[in-house]
């Protein structure tokens, strides 16, 4: 599980790092089908005749099924390991992708990009697969390179897509550049299933007790969790809301969700009893216990980390064009510099977590996002673009190394769940998108981004809870022997 150096020589393509560059790229891959419709959708918006509501549901739908999926991928991934489960999502969201491409009506663009949030779930499985690989001296740069050089694939759709589609020219110039986001990684599923291992030869890949929930350790813990779950069927509630009011669903659809949403959410709960079922009999000892207030804090402070790089990177072409009078070009050009930032902002939020600590860091970041947002709350068409270009990207750092610095600690909870720990953390980020799309449908972009500022200073409050890590978690060997792994 490494050497005695505490440093990580990126430059090399052996053992680890080969990993840490084969997993970012992967993810790299589902970052660009993610995202490859928003600096599109002023062609998308005029070859379908869309009006700005179904615009900005299309966004909506975009990460609605991304937080279920990273639940559900979290609890794959500790059972069957990163190596398969991401060959996989890559290659069923190729389809999806050249299904999006060959859409003909709204209706069928609505319901492609809602399935292509799965593709959103992809960036659980790396957390795994980078906490099997690297010590805890190095997992906070680690995965912050992993998230930061993966999130940057949004800036490289913004950047490389409208070219594309203008070099294909006509009018399915975006269908042709889209289609080819889903070739790519259709090829690399296959090159990632035969290049990469789950762990380092001979270290012990370490399950979950049971599957269908997370594992907790106390009976406070076990009704915390219940409780955390509401929001992920709240945020779909809300998307089907929206969805409701745009005439979009009819009223008998709607309640039928609604009762769907509500009877899996009691069936979820279930699972989780009987996953849990012991603790409320006798009491776990204290070397195996683990405080789920760890984790409920790092989902909200998701929630507003990568909550808003989700919500801001898919507004932001448009908010250039509309508010600048730009090209399409153009306004994805100056959107991409968002997500340019974070090949430095996740890096450096997980070694500024590493090296001064996880819980200080984490509070300085975000309040430097609500620095950030209350200033771009200000802004206006009489101001200059490099002006915005330059808070846009300061933003963007706060945001990205606040993300980077949540997932420094989400692997030092508790090995055996990381991958589900990250899929519930990773779910918070995607209902933080779903809602403020959904307060942006509502209000002005400047209006949006002051929410953002409010939600992120209430979650700032939550962190003040946090425990710093240290010491060494326990996990126990197929044999029964107990496993130290450091955390500190």
């Amino acid at each position: 599980m490494g050497t005695a150096s505490s440093k990580l020589n990126l430059l090399s393509f052996k053992d680890k790092t080969r990993i840490l560059h084969m997993s970012w790229f992967a993810f790299f891959l589902t970052f660009i089908v993610w995202f490859n419709h928003a600096p599109l959708l002023a062609t998308i918006r005029e070859t379908f005749g869309l009006s700005d509501q179904e615009v900005k549901i299309l966004l909506i739908l975009n990460v609605a099924l991304t937080i279920p999926a990273r639940v559900i991928i979290g609890m794959l991934v500790d059972r069957f390991g990163p190596r398969i489960v991401f060959s996989l999502l890559l290659f069923i969201s190729s389809f999806l992708c050249l299904f999006f491409a060959t859409a003909q009506s709204f209706e069928t663009l609505a319901v492609a990009r809602f399935l292509l949030g799965f593709v959103g779930a992809g960036f659980v499985i790396g957390i795994r697969m980078i906490s099997e690989w690297f010590p805890a001296r190095q997992l906070g740069l680690a995965e912050g390179v992993y998230k930061g050089l993966g999130n940057f694939g949004s800036a490289a759709a913004a950047m490389t897509l409208p070219v594309l589609a203008l070099y294909f020219g006509g009018d399915d110039g975006w269908r042709y550049a889209v289609g080819t986001t889903g070739v790519i990684i259709f090829i690399y599923a296959f090159v990632y299933y035969a290049f990469v291992t789950d762990t380092p030869e001979g270290s012990t890949y370490f399950k979950p007790n049971k599957t269908g929930g997370l594992e907790v350790t106390s009976k406070g813990d076990f009704f915390f969790y219940l409780v955390m779950n509401i929001p992920l069927y709240a945020a779909m509630g809300i998307l089907t809301w929206k969805l409701s009011s745009l005439g979009l669903l009819g009223d008998d659809i709607v309640n039928i969700i609604y009762a769907v949403l509500i009877f899996i959410y009691i069936l979820q709960s279930h699972q989780i009893y009987k996953v849990n079922a012991g603790i409320l009999k006798e009491p776990v000892p204290e070397i195996h216990q683990y405080k789920f207030k760890q984790v409920a804090i790092l989902s909200l402070a998701y929630a507003v980390t990568f909550g808003t790089e989700l919500a801001v990177v898919s507004m932001l072409p448009l908010f250039f064009i509309d508010t600048f009078e730009v090209s399409i070009v153009t306004g994805g050009i100056l959107a991409s510099c968002y997500a340019f930032v974070d090949i430095i902002s996740c890096p450096s939020g997980g070694w500024i977590s590493d090296k001064f600590g996880r819980k200080k860091s984490l509070m300085i970041l975000l309040s430097g996002i609500v620095v950030g947002f209350l200033i771009l709350s200000q802004i206006s068409s009489s101001w200059p673009i490099s002006m915005v270009v330059l808070v846009i990207m300061t933003c963007s750092f706060f945001v990205g190394s606040g993300s980077g610095a949540v997932f420094a600690v989400v692997p030092l909870i508790k090995r055996r769940l990381t991958g589900q720990i990250a899929g519930l953390a990773g779910a918070y980020g995607n209902v933080g998108a779903v809602i403020f799309l959904t307060v942006l449908s509502f209000v002005t972009p400047q209006i949006f981004f002051l929410v953002i500022a409010c939600s992120t200073l209430t979650v700032l409050a939550t962190v003040a809870f946090l425990d710093e890590p240290k010491g060494s978690m326990v996990e126990v060997l197929p044999d029964g022997t107990v496993q130290m792994i450091e955390v500190t």
